[in-house]
């Protein structure tokens, strides 16, 4: 099992985002992008795959303690920081679908007026070659 293999697979039990792994990350003072993270879960025959070294996945460990259990000065319970976690999944869930339009039937609808295209006018140019006739290398027939 690799690294990435474990990092995966917390990433979906403890159902973290990817801006929850840079935040766990930071706690621990190790930086690391969102694409980097994602990097890490791609399928490793994709180009972009990156593998998870074992600093990174030794930080992201010693970063969870902190996050779940929180510092001795600011001891937290790790089943209240999950639950919280949930609460926030599902209500991100339902502030991204979208509203459903309200429509009220009024008995009075305005009618729109009929399309009617305008007339175009179009005015005689006049004849700056005069009576030549260009025939263009052809012979024309009689």
């Amino acid at each position: 099992m690799t690294n990435n293999d474990i990092l995966k697979k917390l990433r979906v039990a403890l159902q973290l985002r990817d801006d929850q792994i840079v935040e766990i990350l930071e706690l621990v003072d190790f930086r690391v992008s969102k694409g980097e993270i994602g990097n890490f879960f791609r399928a490793e025959d994709h180009p972009k795959y990156m593998e998870c070294q074992d600093q990174i996945l030794r930080n992201f460990l010693n970063g969870l303690v902190i996050y779940l259990r929180g510092t001795k000065e600011n001891p937290k319970n790790p089943q209240e920081v999950l639950k919280k976690n949930k609460e926030q999944m599902h209500a991100g869930k339902e502030n991204n679908s979208k509203p459903k339009p309200v429509i009220k039937a009024s008995k009075e609808t305005p009618k729109k007026e009929e399309f009617k295209p305008k007339k175009k006018t179009f005015s005689a140019k006049p004849n700056v070659l005069g009576n030549i006739k260009f025939n263009n290398g052809k012979k024309k027939k009689d």
